[in-house]
């Protein structure tokens, strides 16, 4: 009777711990073995894209990819046939080969099961974007999509699983990582000279109201980002400013994101402006915007660091995206205006000339040899092209790109994160480790080089 009790409770135990293990998988496999973090693919001599929406930011970068080398634009699809045209003109430009046209609404199937294409490169509505994703690392395919990635955690944890299952890169579209201060201050940090960053501070703050209540070409097709803000409150664009902060951070790579706290303001400037712009025949005369006008949520890391992370899209206030480090030894910031101290003479900013001779001496070896033609094709100052001109080069040679599906992850999970918090008063929500563990091991953010 003893052994058998003995046995009894010895199999309720194991199935405890199994059960315990299965929630808290990180204490009993620190390692997860299958992630995709620094993943290597096959070097791609010329990478084939299929641009999947060819609106205002894919027509952008229809126009930057056509002047990088190693890439044919093979396939464009949107549902405006004026976007089609545009894009076509474009690439006769450059003298290119026509792409072939698609015009469904659901072709971006049957383009990711195309054999002939290596990257889906997405710029349609925020809805699309996993949709598109799952389905073409399903196929076999590379993905780039604008931000943010996800709507939703589920879907975060639908990319992750995803990418690790078919070992195919899916990154965000991040240009801001890529702007040249914070190439250069990330460089500088990688060299010390700000000590060890405690905390950071990013936002999109940026009035669009005009171009949110836009239902001519110049806005957003049918209006779907004013549509969204009618839904969802939070933080409903937090890449621009998490990015680059989290990077620097080294967010997922020996540290990670573990709470959040939000809070919103209440909604006053898209009902002021509706009121004042629209007759009372438009569908948004009066109606409730649950978005409220700033949304700042708090995050606190693993390691004991802090960040800030706000959005306003809709407030009469200049454009920042912060951008704010401090250090043990120095800080940074870029708006309103650059200024960049050190310790021990760190109550006042260096002079600005100081500053811009330090900080064209330490431009990040990513964007030294390509500096002068980002600037001259553009996209946002030159950030643009170079994030573009990145993901083909580590295409072709084969090396990790700069950022992976768990930035992906990590930084769409705020949209979440922050609308439940900020729906409860501020209350502390867990950030997922979308690497479930992994981070533990990983080597700090690099960016790679072929003679690296």
């Amino acid at each position: 009777m003893l052994i058998k009790r003995i046995t009894s409770s010895f199999f309720i135990i194991s199935a405890l711990l199994i059960v315990f293990s299965c929630g808290n998988s990180s204490l009993f496999n620190s390692h997860n073995k299958n992630h995709v973090i620094e993943l290597r693919a096959e070097p791609i001599d010329t990478v084939r894209i299929a641009f999947i929406g060819v609106g205002q930011r894919g027509l952008q970068a229809v126009e930057r990819l056509a002047q990088i080398d190693g890439v044919e634009l093979v396939v464009i699809a949107d549902l405006v046939q004026e976007n089609l045209d545009s894009a076509q003109r474009i690439l006769a430009k450059y003298e290119l080969p026509k792409a072939d046209e698609y015009d469904g609404p659901d072709d971006w199937k049957v383009i990711c099961e195309r054999e002939d294409i290596h990257l889906i490169y997405i710029c349609t509505p925020w809805e699309l974007h996993t949709p598109i994703s799952v389905y073409a690392m399903e196929n076999g395919k590379h993905v780039a999509t604008e931000v943010p990635a996800a709507q939703t955690i589920k879907e975060a944890w639908q990319l992750v699983k995803t990418a690790e299952k078919t070992r195919m890169h899916c990154i965000q579209l991040e240009n801001c990582i890529y702007d040249f201060f914070e190439l250069s201050v990330h460089h500088m940090v990688d060299q010390g000279m700000f000590g060890e960053i405690k905390h950071a501070e990013g936002a999109y703050i940026h009035d669009l109201r005009w171009k949110l209540f836009d239902d001519t070409a110049k806005g957003y097709w049918n209006m779907w980002r004013l549509r969204k803000l009618m839904q969802t409150d939070g933080n409903t664009y937090p890449t621009h400013g998490i990015g680059p902060i989290a990077h620097i951070l080294d967010i997922h790579r020996g540290d990670r994101m573990t709470y959040v706290s939000s809070l919103s303001t209440k909604q006053f400037q898209l009902s002021e402006y509706a009121d004042e712009n629209l007759d009372s025949t438009s569908e948004f005369s009066g109606v409730e915007f649950k978005k409220g006008d700033l949304n700042t949520s708090l995050i606190m890391t693993e390691n004991g660091k802090t960040l800030i992370v706000q959005h306003d899209v809709v407030s009469p206030r200049p454009y920042s995206r912060l951008f704010t480090l401090s250090g043990t030894k120095g800080f940074a910031q870029k708006y309103p205006q650059k200024s960049i101290a050190f310790s021990p003479n760190s109550h006042y900013a260096i002079a600005k000339k100081k500053m811009d001779s330090l900080l064209n001496a330490n431009l990040h070896p990513i964007a030294k040899e390509i500096a002068d033609k980002a600037r001259k094709v553009g996209g946002h100052g030159g950030m643009d092209y170079i994030m573009d001109y990145r993901l083909i080069y580590c295409l072709r040679n084969g090396l990790p790109l700069d950022m992976d599906v768990y930035d992906a992850a990590e930084w769409s999970a705020l949209i979440e994160l922050s609308k439940k918090s900020a729906a409860q008063n501020g209350k502390r929500l867990k950030m997922p480790d979308f690497t479930r563990g992994a981070y533990k091991q990983a080597s700090p953010i690099r960016y790679y080089l072929l003679e690296d």
